[in-house]
């Protein structure tokens, strides 16, 4: 039985050499998709399945293979990844140290419910070097709405309180105590659960408060929480839950003082701070924990998606002042923490070291905002562009005073720069991008090539309506 090779003792650095693209031919569009054969398979089970994504939606091509930062679908169309699936793939698709991993574990030993394994040994202490703080308790997930589950039963339990906030357009999971962290409607419940209640974020580009010189006013964000606690509450609030950066809502990130500040405002009242960072995590923003950001410590916190680079495990993470009420909430699954997903989790770590990630992520940031700086001045519908690691944004409007969003911009856009081959994300009025850490600059520099190419000849066609 193979265990993993210890941690190098310094990161690596970044080597573009195995994801570089002939960009002669990636991106390669020879069928206008989506092509016969993907729409033919498409048809095929779109009769048998149900509930598909709004991107599959506007555009149903069949991905059949996919390798670094390109995907091919099932008419030989090369695409540039600027989506990791969603937000999934950090490393790229298949990347060869990952997929052995998994293999290698998938030969050795499949499950053994929650007893240790030499490999999940080695992801848990693997886990307690990287992440920064006094994190000293951890659960194995298989879904990002699993572990937020288990955190807010272990907050419950820290704590004796029931209560929760929240806030407007965060996302957290499907499950009902993660939907009533979020958006409601009378599908996933009637009301939300008990003790669940939402509060607005500070969004730069939309304030609701702007102090005198036009900067957002933070302070008052945080007076309106106080008042709600004291107000809108019962006064058992165990735990502040957040995503330090909004995913779903389209790459919405914080003035920098907020985080802080917030920790600041839960430490006063006994409260817990819960980042979900299953989006953020994992070098997507630059850092293990985005909230590195701004030197800023959860005391819980949930991982997954990039976790893994696609194979399905999460995380929970607790600080140790907090961290024995794990051992009252029944943490274990079925799945969570097989051999197999703690081999992906291993695996993907190392890659993240070995190959200097972290830091050319932030190189990576460092291009985008240089390259999108100008665009809202340039472009009539572009009303703000924003970016942090590889998760970035942009957003469309009709009038650039009021900011009215212009959800049939994005859609043009995003369906114009797909059928030039580029495969990414959709969010109503805003162009979300969460392309691979490995990505090559040059490689970087086509994707946007084609993304800017889509807005300019939208907003040709848009100005002649």
């Amino acid at each position: 039985m193979n265990e993993a090779s210890p941690r190098p003792a310094c990161p690596g650095r970044y080597e573009p050499a195995p994801y570089r693209l002939d960009l002669s031919t990636c991106p390669s569009i020879p069928v206008p998709p989506p092509g016969p054969r993907s729409r033919e398979m498409h048809a095929r089970a779109e009769r048998i399945m149900r509930g598909y994504s709004g991107q599959v939606r506007l555009f149903p091509v069949v991905f059949a293979e996919g390798k670094g930062c390109a995907l091919q679908d099932a008419d030989g169309n090369r695409y540039i990844d600027f989506s990791s699936g969603i937000y999934v793939t950090n490393l790229g698709h298949c990347h060869p140290k990952v997929s052995e991993a998994v293999a290698d574990a998938a030969r050795t030993l499949m499950n053994a419910h929650d007893f240790t394994t030499p490999i999940k040994l080695r992801l848990l202490e693997l886990l307690m070097e990287i992440l920064p703080g006094d994190f000293a308790g951890v659960q194995l997930y298989d879904s990002g709405t699993t572990a937020v589950e288990a955190a807010l039963r272990t907050c419950r339990a820290a704590t004796g309180k029931g209560e929760f906030l929240s806030f407007f357009r965060d996302f957290h999971g499907k499950t009902l105590g993660a939907v009533s962290l979020a958006r409601m409607n009378s599908v996933y419940a009637q009301t939300r659960m008990p003790g669940f209640y939402m509060l607005p974020r500070p969004d730069t580009y939309r304030p609701l408060w702007q102090r005198p010189d036009g900067s957002l006013d933070t302070e008052k964000y945080l007076d309106l929480y106080d008042e709600f606690l004291r107000e809108g509450t019962s006064g058992q609030v165990a735990a502040v839950v957040i995503e330090p950066i909004q995913g779903w809502a389209g790459s919405i990130m914080p003035p920098d003082d907020f985080l802080p500040k917030l920790r600041t405002f839960c430490d006063k009242r006994g409260i817990i701070l819960f980042a979900d960072e299953v989006l953020t995590g994992m070098g997507r923003a630059g850092h293990w924990l985005c909230c590195e950001r701004w030197n800023t410590l959860p005391d819980v916190a949930t991982l997954g998606k990039g976790l893994g680079n696609g194979f399905p495990v999460t995380a929970m993470i607790v600080r140790k002042p907090y961290a024995d009420a794990v051992d009252k909430i029944s943490a274990s699954t079925s799945y969570g923490g097989n051999p197999m997903a703690c081999a992906a989790a291993v695996a993907s770590i190392e890659v993240i070291i070995e190959e200097g990630l972290l830091e050319h992520a932030r190189e990576l940031e460092a291009y985008f905002l240089r390259r999108m700086a100008d665009w809202p001045k340039k472009y009539v519908i572009v009303g703000d562009v924003r970016c942090m690691g590889c998760l970035l944004g942009v957003e469309l409007v009709k009038d650039k005073v009021t900011k009215e969003p212009f959800d049939e911009a994005g859609k043009r856009v995003y369906v114009k720069a797909f059928e030039r081959g580029l495969a990414w994300i959709p969010a109503g009025h805003i162009l979300r991008m969460s392309p691979p850490l490995v990505m090559p600059i040059e490689v970087a520099v086509k994707g946007m090539d084609i993304i800017e190419e889509a807005i300019a000849e939208t907003e040709r066609e848009l100005a002649m309506i």
